[in-house]
């Protein structure tokens, strides 16, 4: 068996790997490094959790051993897909290169740009970074990119669902076409295989497992359930989730739940707590001051459950989860492999769970497609049903409170083996107004043209008396007197102002 005292790094880093406790190399790292040490391009396709970091850190540090970085000219270049991923590559480097001289400065967003601008005036060997703080720091004229010997691309499938492709032919074109490159990636799709064969140079491809396949020491569940009613489906699919951590038991040391919407992340999290549960939330929302603190109590033990977002499902670097829950199957299957991805690790077992409704389908389709192999169905825990009666309850009062609402005098409706008792309908007859008496007119006679005045208080008093009569509901016979009125324009002399003049017009 292949151990690292075989491979030809260098002595200081065996001591480092030594002091960490390994001994024997993973199988990506037993056929990465020796190539690497070479000088030679790596595409190495991997799942997540075994050991690609390891894979590209420790000849990096061994071939840097000679050299000196220069101002805001970093030697190595190491792109990571979040922030979270990055720090945990800043650490193994820490941990690594602790017994040599080499500089390391980490580019990633929440951090202000003074620190990062003073590490990377002083120079450094290794920068490890997020592609758009990268791009940041060259638009402002604060890096250079011409001295990189060594770039090293992790996870770039997550790249490309992230949609950081475009950055990354862009940070490619801006570093040497004689740079060595370690390209790692869990799935190869065409996007990706075209990066490869544009800016690799004759690589050795490396692949240890099937693509898209997940771990054997990892035991899968998949729990499925038909909610009561639809707008009932989250808080149900929580209460799943509460049912299956205590099935659990002591077994559960810690977990992370996995959701799609940052928002539910919240929510989930919220809820936990609410009932007694040690869980916070990440996402990628959170300041990153805010994330580094849960994801190190989560770490130290402090913090057992973990709400997160698919911004933790790569990159955490915690060997000892125990479980993982997908509160929501993931749309894209490849995160499937990478969320279960983060139990099992190191040649531990775990467990997944994931909750799935009959909405869920299509993503439990794609996924099984995906990993070729159908996920084992699990049950509920023992004695666990949802809220059926509460349900019924509710539905209960709310016909009662729709009985109360309902207006005096209509009750019930009465059950269907009972005739209902027929009730004659109350008819209101209502006479028809007569008609209005034809206003009197009044002539004045001005010269020539005449006049014609109507007298308005004797229809007002002619409408007063028919209210007082009669009141009216609607329209019906009774025509409003502003519409039986119409003003035309009689014919006047030339020599004389029309004046206007009004008609009665009578209704047809």
């Amino acid at each position: 068996m292949t151990k690292f005292s075989d491979l030809a790094l260098d002595p200081r880093v065996l001591q480092a790997v030594a002091e960490a406790g390994y001994e024997t190399p993973t199988p990506i790292q037993a056929q990465a490094i020796p190539p690497a040490l070479e000088g030679r391009d790596v595409l190495g396709i991997a799942q997540t959790g075994t050991g690609k970091t390891a894979s590209f850190s420790l000849p990096m540090i061994t071939l840097l051993g000679q050299g000196r970085a220069r101002a805001r000219m970093p030697r190595s270049l190491v792109l990571c897909p979040t922030r979270e991923l990055a720090a945990q590559v800043a650490e193994n480097f820490d941990t690594y290169a602790k017994h040599t001289k080499l500089t390391k400065a980490l580019l990633i967003g929440g951090v202000a740009f003074g620190e990062q601008d003073k590490l990377i005036d002083r120079g450094v060997d290794v920068l490890i970074a997020t592609p758009g703080r990268l791009l940041d720091h060259f638009e402002r004229g604060k890096l250079l990119l011409t001295g990189v010997q060594i770039m090293v691309v992790d996870e770039a499938d997550r790249m490309l669902d992230m949609g950081f492709i475009p950055d990354i032919e862009r940070i490619f074109n801006l570093t040497p076409f004689t740079r060595q490159t370690f390209f790692f990636s869990a799935t190869m799709a065409p996007e990706i295989e075209r990066i490869t064969k544009t800016f690799l140079s004759n690589p050795v491809k490396i692949e240890v497992a099937r693509q898209s396949t997940t771990s054997e020491t990892i035991e899968q569940a998949l729990v499925q359930f038909t909610p009561s009613r639809k707008d009932r489906s989250f808080a149900e699919k929580r209460a799943v989730l509460r049912a299956l951590i205590r099935a659990e038991g002591e077994t559960c040391t810690n977990a992370i739940i996995f959701c799609n919407r940052k928002m539910d992340v919240d929510v989930v999290a919220k809820s936990l707590k609410s009932h007694g549960f040690n869980a916070a939330p990440i996402h990628g929302d959170l300041d990153q001051s805010q994330r580094m603190k849960t994801l190190d109590g989560f770490r130290d033990g402090s913090l057992q459950l973990l709400v997160a977002s698919d911004v933790a499902a790569r990159g955490l670097d915690i060997p000892s989860v125990s479980h993982v829950f997908n509160f929501d199957l993931p749309s894209h299957p490849e995160d499937y492999v990478h969320r279960i991805g983060r139990t099992g690790r190191a040649g531990r077992k775990g467990k997944a769970f994931s909750i799935a409704t009959p909405h869920d389908e299509k993503y439990l389709t794609n996924i099984e497609s995906l990993v070729k192999q159908e996920i084992p169905r699990g049950s509920l825990p023992e004695g666990f049903t949802l809220p059926e009666a509460r349900e019924r309850d509710d539905r209960r009062k709310d016909d009662r409170r729709r009985e109360d609402r309902a207006p005096k005098g209509k009750g019930p409706k009465p059950p269907r083996d009972t005739a209902p008792r027929e009730v004659q309908p109350e008819v209101q007859v209502v006479a028809p107004a007569p008609a209005p008496a034809p206003a009197p007119q009044h002539v004045h006679t001005h010269g020539t043209g005449h006049h014609q005045h109507h007298h308005r208080e004797d229809r007002r008093d002619d409408r007063r008396r028919n209210d007082r009569d009669d009141r009216v509901v609607g329209m019906g016979d009774h025509v409003p007197d502003f519409l039986l009125r119409s003003f035309k324009l009689k014919e006047q002399p030339a020599d004389e102002t029309p004046e206007p003049q009004v008609e009665e017009a009578t209704a047809e």
